[in-house]
C-alpha cells in the first residue's frame, strides 16, 4: 500500500493519506482436481503433435461445408428440406452449445473451416512450418502482418455482430439462400483479414460466433494450460507464442504460462508443437471452474445472449403470434412490428437486463459495507454468474429444437437439396416429434443446474471480493435474489 506522509521539523506528523492500490490482475485460482488427459488417453498426445493434426481435423469439416454451401444455393428453399438449414440450426447448434462448449470448449475453433483459407494465404502451407522472422514471430508469414487497433481489440465488435446476426435471425434459419450469404461473407471476411493482419484477427475480434464461444468455454470441463508456469516464466524461446521451426506461433497470441482462463484458447494445439520443454497439458476439470471475467465487453456478451436466450424463447417455442410476425419481416412485411421487436430485443440485451444487475451491484456493495470496493471490480466480479445460466438456459431452449426438429435430420440425408432423392431411403421419413410432452422437464433440470452454479459461485466471488464470509453471504442476496428471478423467467417461457 502506497503511503504519504506530511510534516515539518515542529509539528508531530499529523496527515496520512492512503492510496487503495490498483488491483493486480491475479490469475484465476485453481480449485478442484486435474488430470491430464494426455497421460491417461493413449496416443492423444503423438496426435496433436502430429504436423497434420489440424489440417486433418479440419478437412472432413470443410469438406461437408461445401457440401452445405452447394444444397443453400442449389437446393430447395424450404428450410426443413434443405440439408444446410437442418444440419446447422438444428443439429450443428445442439451439439456446439449441449455438448462441444460445456464438455471440450473452444473444440470447434480447431475444426472450424472459416479460416482455413486465410491461414492458407498467411503460411503458404497446408502442414508444413515456415521458419523465419516475421514482424515478433519466428515464422515466415505472407501478406501485411498488421497489428489490429488496439482500440478494436476486444469483444465489442463481436458483441454487435451477434446481436445484429440475431435480430433476424427468423431469416437466418429458415432461408437457406440467407445463411449463405452470411456465412459466405464470414468466409471472405476472414480471408481478406488474413491478408492484411497477422494470424486469426477475425477469430479473435470479429466471428461473432468466437464470441459466445469465448465466454462459454469458461464453463468447459477440459483446459490447456502450462503443466508448471515457473517453467514457462524460465523459458528464453516462449515458442508457445512465437512459433519455433516446429510449430507455429499461436495464432491466437496466447502465452502458455500465463494462461489461466479457457476464453482465448483455441485448442489448435500448435504450442504442443512448438513448446520446448514438454510443459503443457490438456486437463480434465470440475466444470465452471474459470470464474473471471476481465471486461466490460465480456460482461456485456453475458447480457446479451441471455436476453437472447429471451427472446428465442418466446419466438421460436411461445405462443405469441403477433411476436412471430414481427421478427420474421421478410414474410410478414411487418415493418413497424419489427422496429417495436428490435428496440426492445436491443434495449432488454444492452439496456435494461444490465440495469438490473447494475442496481443489484449497488445494493449487494451497500449489504456487504464494501462501498470503499471500487464498482467496476464488484460489476466484474458478480458478471460471472451470468454464464453458467446463460449457458445452461441456452441448452435449455435448445432441447425441444433438437427433439422436435431432429427427424428432419433423417429425411434430409437423403434428399438433401429437396430435389426428390433417396439416396439412403429416409427421404420420405416423417416429422416424428420425440416426447414433446416431457421436455420441460430437462428443462427445468438444466435451468436449476444453472441456478446452483450461479449461486454457488456468488458466495465464493464475495469470498473473492469482500474476504469475509459475512460479507459474502450478505452480498450474495440480491445477486441470489436476480439469479432466481432469471430462472423464474425462463421457466415461465418453456412451461407457459
Amino acid at each position: 500500500m502506497s503511503e504519504f506522509v506530511t510534516e515539518t521539523p515542529e509539528i508531530e506528523p499529523k496527515t496520512v493519506i492512503r492510496k487503495r492500490p490498483r488491483p493486480k490482475k491475479e490469475p484465476t485460482p485453481v480449485k478442484g482436481f486435474r488430470l491430464d488427459l494426455f497421460d491417461w488417453i493413449p496416443g492423444l498426445k503423438k496426435f496433436v503433435r502430429l504436423r497434420s493434426f489440424q489440417f486433418l481435423v479440419i478437412l472432413p469439416n470443410l469438406f461437408v461445408f461445401h457440401i452445405l454451401f452447394i444444397a443453400g444455393i442449389f437446393g430447395t428453399p424450404v428450410g426443413n428440406k434443405n440439408i444446410m438449414i437442418v444440419f446447422i440450426w438444428i443439429l450443428w447448434w445442439f451439439i456446439l452449445i449441449a455438448v462441444m462448449v460445456p464438455f471440450a470448449s473452444r473444440i470447434w475453433c480447431a475444426i472450424c473451416p472459416m479460416p482455413f483459407f486465410g491461414d492458407w494465404l498467411q503460411r503458404r502451407a497446408l502442414i508444413k512450418v515456415r521458419s523465419g522472422k516475421t514482424k515478433g514471430i519466428k515464422n515466415k508469414m505472407f501478406g501485411r502482418n498488421l497489428r489490429w487497433p488496439k482500440r478494436f481489440s476486444n469483444i465489442w465488435l463481436q458483441n454487435i455482430t451477434f446481436l445484429t446476426m440475431c435480430t433476424f435471425s427468423a431469416h437466418l434459419v429458415t432461408r437457406p439462400i440467407v445463411t449463405v450469404g452470411v456465412l459466405g461473407s464470414m468466409v471472405l471476411l476472414a480471408t481478406v483479414l488474413a491478408l492484411i493482419y497477422r494470424m486469426r484477427t477475425f477469430c479473435n475480434y470479429i466471428c461473432p460466433v468466437s464470441g459466445f464461444l469465448s465466454l462459454y468455454a469458461m464453463t468447459a470441463t477440459v483446459e490447456l494450460r502450462s503443466k508448471d508456469t515457473d517453467v514457462c516464466l524460465k523459458c528464453k524461446t516462449k515458442g508457445c507464442r512465437t512459433g519455433s521451426e516446429d510449430g507455429w506461433a499461436c495464432p491466437w497470441f496466447v502465452y502458455m504460462g500465463k494462461l489461466d482462463r479457457n476464453n482465448y484458447c483455441s485448442l489448435c494445439m500448435e504450442c504442443m508443437k512448438s513448446c520446448p520443454n514438454d510443459n503443457i497439458a490438456l486437463n480434465l476439470r470440475p466444470f465452471a471452474s474459470d470464474t473471471q471475467i476481465r471486461g466490460y465487453d465480456e460482461a456485456w456478451k453475458g447480457f446479451i445472449m441471455l436476453a437472447l436466450a429471451m427472446a428465442y424463447s418466446i419466438i421460436l417455442l411461445g405462443p405469441s403470434g403477433t411476436i412471430k410476425d414481427w421478427a420474421n419481416v421478410a414474410e410478414t412485411h411487418a415493418w413497424g412490428g419489427f422496429a417495436i421487436y428490435t428496440l426492445i430485443l436491443w434495449s432488454v440485451a444492452l439496456v435494461i437486463v444490465p440495469g438490473i444487475f447494475y442496481g443489484c451491484i449497488l445494493l449487494t456493495r451497500r449489504l456487504a459495507k464494501a462501498t470503499h470496493i471500487p464498482m467496476k471490480e464488484v460489476f466484474l466480479g458478480y458478471s460471472y454468474l451470468l454464464v453458467p445460466l446463460g449457458l445452461l438456459a441456452w441448452i435449455a431452449f435448445s432441447v425441444p429444437l433438437l427433439f422436435v426438429n431432429g427427424s428432419y435430420i433423417i429425411s434430409v440425408v437423403s434428399d438433401p437439396l429437396g430435389w426428390g432423392w433417396d439416396i439412403f431411403g429416409t427421404a420420405d421419413f416423417p416429422w416424428t416429434p420425440l416426447w414433446p410432452e416431457y421436455l420441460v422437464f430437462p428443462q427445468i433440470a438444466l435451468l436449476l443446474i444453472g441456478l446452483f452454479y450461479a449461486l454457488n459461485h456468488s458466495y465464493q466471488i464475495g469470498e473473492r471480493l469482500f474476504g469475509s464470509s459475512e460479507a459474502a453471504l450478505k452480498g450474495s442476496i440480491p445477486m441470489g435474489v436476480f439469479s432466481v428471478g432469471i430462472t423464474l423467467a425462463f421457466l415461465k417461457f418453456f412451461t407457459g
